[in-house]
């Protein structure tokens, strides 16, 4: 054979050659289609076909269901969803509802409690606007016509941010309280607490408000005689010159006060000592006639006092009414509320009118400031008490202003947030509060040492106008107190 032949049969065994080749890829190409639509999941590990266009591409949500989206609360499809620690998410308004309706912070579903203040998973929010776009704004428009359920997102957002607010202060409260006028005010206390402590205050009055009134020297007679006021100085020698001890105070009558040596001419002067003799009788010692004697009489109650007209002042004083009438109502009544007056009426007649059954002006004005300002019938007692008590009484009345603005900050709050009706249960714990708190203290009265009592006295008597302050601009600062 030529070789021009030979050229020529090599050509066609070559061209033979591709187009078996040709044949066998198309073969293949359509072998995998036909496997890629019987199984879309049988070739997941090798690429994509870039080359195919989208449309070619089966689609996977018509397989996802709406069961996998819903909320355990609703059952129905999860809007704004809220994952928790424990895993389980709801709708936000759903879980706000289970917080405002149930106090507790814990799962609706599992019941574990979580940890700081749930966040929107915006992973599953996005996911679900996306998959069910339409049944989310019909949920959402819905939620927002519902003044309820906006109510308890807004209490659910403002617990959160409050949260949020403490931890944030947590490390610099320390440094704000103790610093400006607060640190001056807390120096002014302690000054004012070593000056008393000092000086003895307190123990100068000790011998007569605990020495039986018979056992009283001369002197002590004449000390308790000063101690009825300035229009009891113009007896004062007669007394001393007749060496007048408690038992001959005792025996002390009308008559003898009216003849000489005494010669007490004035009806009013008159009554007025033998009112307060009457009661030493009564009492068999001195009665406090100020802050410190009636704290060393009387150590437990005036330390529950302090306490309790700080915490619920009005309860106190219906205590005081039912329990304490003649001996502390009467006279902290008419101190507050006292009667019309001539200007010609002497301070010994003034001090006769605080034994009397109030009048109904009295009693009108009395019941007004103590439903609507309890605070500020304490703040005109210790008022009245400013030349006696000069820094004592200032730290009082501060403190009661304070207490008042405290006050009014939570009624506004309650307000604001349109739980006014839930008050008379509030009320109710808090009278169960006190009451339970108040049998604790009298069986715990008799154990507890006298340094530690004397501690918490001076603690809520000076500091606690300092901690008040400090609470008052925390809520004048507050979001929601400041249309006030």
């Amino acid at each position: 054979m030529s070789v021009s032949k030979l050229a020529s049969l090599r050509q066609l065994l070559s061209l033979c050659f591709m187009v078996l080749c040709c044949s066998d890829f198309d073969m293949l190409h359509q072998i995998e289609r036909d496997l890629l639509d019987d199984c879309p999941g049988a070739l997941m590990d090798d690429p994509p076909n870039l080359s195919e266009s989208p449309q070619s591409q089966p689609s996977t949500t018509t397989n996802i269901s709406e069961h996998e989206f819903s909320c355990h609360c609703c059952y129905d499809i999860l809007v704004n969803p809220t994952t928790l620690t424990c895993g389980h998410s709801f709708c936000r308004h759903c879980l706000a509802l289970w917080w405002e309706s149930s106090h507790k912070n814990e799962c609706p579903e599992c019941r574990e409690k979580w940890e700081g203040f749930p966040k929107i998973n915006i992973l599953l929010r996005d996911t679900t606007d996306k998959l069910f776009s339409e049944v989310v704004q019909r949920r959402r428009a819905e939620i927002q016509a519902n003044p309820r359920v906006s109510r308890s997102l807004l209490a659910f957002q403002r617990y959160g941010d409050n949260l949020g607010r403490a931890r944030t202060n947590q490390h610099k409260g320390a440094g704000f309280f103790f610093s400006g006028v607060l640190t001056a005010l807390t120096v002014v206390a302690v000054m004012v607490l070593v000056y008393h402590w000092s000086t003895g205050t307190a123990e100068q009055h000790d011998l007569l408000i605990s020495k039986p009134v018979s056992h009283w020297t001369p002197e002590e007679v004449v000390s308790w005689l000063d101690h009825l006021g300035p229009w009891a100085q113009l007896y004062r020698e007669p007394f001393k010159h007749e060496n007048v001890n408690g038992r001959l105070l005792l025996m002390l009558g009308d008559e003898e006060l009216l003849q000489p040596p005494y010669s007490i001419e004035n009806q009013a002067h008159r009554r007025a000592v033998l009112a307060e003799l009457d009661r030493v009788k009564t009492l068999g010692v001195k009665p406090p006639q100020n802050l410190w004697e009636y704290k060393v009489a009387n150590a437990g109650k005036s330390l529950f006092l302090l306490y309790a007209l700080k915490r619920s002042p009005r309860l106190t004083i219906l205590y005081l009414y039912l329990f304490d009438y003649s001996e502390t109502f009467l006279p902290f009544l008419h101190t507050c509320c006292p009667a019309i007056t001539h200007m010609d009426q002497s301070v010994e007649s003034s001090f006769l009118n605080t034994q009397l059954e109030p009048s109904w002006q009295q009693w009108t004005e009395f019941l007004v400031k103590y439903l609507l300002l309890p605070y500020q019938l304490i703040a005109e007692f210790a008022w009245d008490w400013l030349a006696v008590h000069y820094w004592t009484s200032r730290f009082i009345i501060v403190n009661a202003m304070l207490l008042s603005v405290l006050e009014g900050c939570a009624l506004w709050s309650l307000w604001r947030r349109t739980r006014i009706r839930a008050l008379p249960h509030k009320m109710w714990n808090h009278l169960w509060k006190m009451l339970s708190q108040g049998f604790a203290f009298a069986l715990l009265w008799p154990f507890v040492p006298q340094f530690v009592c004397n501690c918490l006295f001076y603690w809520a008597l000076y500091f606690s106008p300092i901690i008040n302050i400090d609470l008052v601009v925390q809520q004048l600062m507050h979001r929601e107190t400041q249309a006030l």
